[in-house]
Formats: structure tokens, sequence, C-alpha cells
């Protein structure tokens, strides 16, 4: 078993550690959009806001309360709370506005529960059913589906697959991915960890997105330290919206091997790491300019689960992905299926094994229906 080099040296107030130098890609320029580009983007946000986040819990209290009127400032309460709490904390990043946030953006998942169930609700009531019976029916499931959905956003699961090896190349490889600190609070990645050691990892590999706030502090990552192996990370789309430079410093000086479109070697393993990009072709046009190593067994990190087409014309061994948390909320997953059709799971191309991984924290709402939150151990035999 080899163990993290840097944790038992490290400090929170340690002086910084010289970084590894990573080719970083030039920023590819992006077309601005027009203003009726913008418009149309910004008009159907304001419609699907209304009718899936606004409506279902006006409706519900219309039909249990058929004598409510709300005034103005229940219905500014109901439409701006929650946008200002999730806001909050991207001003004033803290432990009570992080609590804020994720209530801000739980109670928003309670309504996208409540808007699916509603849809079946006023089915049934066309047919007759009682309007407050209706609502009771509502508020009761949403309420149910709801509580289960937050109880299992803080269930850690593992999931052990058998990867066939090739060469010398035997180990455990343990996948983490979307943990998303700073939505999330530090004591979720000391759970992870736990769990993660538990498994006796030979290679930890961090999958993108495991920040996705600003200024994310090296005591809250500190848990890192407590990894008894490698760490490998690539960056995700989250990590590009926020402080990407300082992330990838925080994390090199935990002693995590930030791969940002380059390779490393650990032992019989070629590891690859390629920049998140909304581009489709983004692995076809970087894996070609990277150092591979047929000899070894070779295992590219990309935060999205596009590429697996290049992946396999390169003789990529196993390709790990993350991204789309198998759609957190039950019906999402449909909509998210549709831009991503390998959304969770195993998927084998020629001999390139594909395992997308549907996520070990959550985004947004602390709601999984669905869906788990969940370590993987590849078991390489």
């Amino acid at each position: 078993m080899t163990t993290n080099p840097q944790a038992a040296n490290y400090a929170v107030a340690s002086a910084p550690a010289p970084l590894v130098a990573t080719p970083n890609p030039s920023p590819v320029p992006r077309q601005r959009p027009g203003l009726f580009t913008v418009a149309r983007v910004v008009a159907v946000i304001t419609l699907v806001y209304g009718l899936v986040l606004v409506y279902p819990p006006l409706r519900l209290l219309s039909l249990l309360f058929p004598q409510w009127s709300p005034g103005t400032p229940v219905l500014l309460a109901i439409i701006v709370l929650p946008l200002l709490g999730r806001i909050a904390h991207e001003w004033w990043p803290g432990t009570i506005t992080r609590w804020t946030s994720s209530a801000s953006l739980t109670w928003l998942g309670v309504c996208f529960i409540a808007f699916s169930v509603l849809v079946p609700v006023e089915l049934a009531m066309s047919v007759g059913l009682a309007p407050y019976l209706a609502g009771c029916i509502g508020a009761g499931i949403t309420g149910t589906l709801a509580g289960w959905g937050m109880i299992n956003a803080q269930r850690l699961q593992t999931r052990e697959i058998k990867v066939e090896g090739k060469g010398k190349a035997r180990g455990r490889l343990v996948q983490i991915s979307d943990v998303h600190l700073g939505s999330r609070a530090a004591g979720l990645l000391k759970r992870i960890v736990a769990r993660v050691n538990r498994a006796q990892p030979d290679i930890v590999l961090i999958t993108g997105d495991f920040i996705d706030m600003r200024h994310v502090s090296l005591r809250d990552l500190a848990p890192l330290t407590a990894v008894r192996a490698p760490m490998y990370f690539v960056i995700g789309n989250h990590e590009r919206y926020v402080d990407l430079e300082d992330i990838c410093t925080r994390l090199e000086r935990l002693g995590v091997n930030v791969l940002r479109n380059r390779a490393q070697q650990e032992g019989a393993f070629h590891l690859i790491g390629i920049d998140d990009a909304e581009a489709k072709d983004q692995v076809a046009r970087h894996l070609p300019n990277l150092e591979h190593d047929s000899t070894r067994f070779q295992v590219l990190l990309y935060h999205r689960p596009d590429g697996l087409e290049a992946a396999a014309q390169h003789d990529i061994d196993l390709m790990l992905c993350g991204h789309t948390h198998n759609g957190q909320i039950v019906p999402f997953n449909f909509l998210v299926r549709r831009v991503f059709p390998r959304i969770t799971g195993e998927h084998r191309l020629a001999s390139t094994l594909l395992y997308v991984s549907p996520g070990t924290g959550t985004w947004g709402p602390v709601l999984r229906l669905g869906s788990r939150s969940e370590v993987t151990v590849l078991n390489v035999v």
C-alpha cells in the first residue's frame, strides 16, 4: 500500500509548496451571444422557475386552504427568498450562509418534487377527485418523498466493480466525484475520507466538481491528508466557474496530483487527465497530444461522460467520469439522459471500459431520489 507522502508533514499554516508545472491550455475565444439569444434564455428560465418551482407550493396551499389568498409579502418570499439565500453564500461565504444556501436550494428541490406529484394529482382532479383530498394526497406524497430524499442524500454507499487488468497492473482504484465542497460542508469530506480508507485503495481518483465555491480553505480540505494512498484530480465545470488556479494550488499543497491535460505514471498504471470543457470533442482534441504507454494499464480521467469513442481509439483501458449525478432527483434523470446517454454505470466500447459515477456528494438541493451518493472501488484483477 502506498501512502500519501505529504500528509504527515501537513500544517494549515505551512508555507506554499512549489507547484508542479502543468501545461495549461490556451483559452478558446468565445463568441458573445446575441440579444435575442439572451432574451430567449431569460424567458425560458423565468417560465421554468415560475411553473416548476413557484407554482407547486402555491397550488398545494390553495387546495388545502381554499379561503387562503397569498398577499404580496408571501409571494415575494416564495419567489425571491430562495434566490437570495443562494446568492448570500456567494457574497458572504461562511457557515451560516452555507446553511442558508443549502436550505434555499433544498426548498427548490422540494418544489420540483411537488411539481412532479401535482401533475398526476391535477389529472385525478379532472376526473372528479375532491380538491381538498387532492391537496392532502399531494402534500403527503411530496413530504414523504422529500423526507426520504434528504435522508438518502446523507447516505454514502460503496460500489465495487471488477476490472480486467493488463500486464502487471493489479490493485484497488477508488473513484470519488462531484463532492461539491463549498455547497457541502467539510464534515462530508471527513466521512468520504473514512469510507475511502476503509476500501484500502492503492490510488484515489477524483473526477471533478470536488469544489464549487470560492475560497474553500485549507482547513476545510485538510481531511485529504488522512487519505492513505496517492491522489489524482482532474477539474470539472464547477472548478472552472470559481477560483480554478487557487483550487489547484490548494490541492497540490495537500499532496494531490493535479492532472491538467497531462499524464503521469503510478506503478503499473498510466494516468491521463483532461480538463473539462463544454465541447463534445474535448477528449478527441487533447488525447492524441498526450503521452501514452500501452504497456501499462491506461486510465483516462475526464469529468463528463463524453469521448468514449476517442478513448477506445487510443487504447485506453479504463475511462472514469462523473458530472451527471445520475439526474440526482427523479424525474430529472430523464432530461439528463437526453444530454448524456451514458448517464451512469458501466459502458464498454471495444477494449475500453467507461464508468460514470453517480457522484459522491450533491449539488443544489441536498436531496437524492432515484440516485445515490457513491464511493466507487474498481478492483483491477
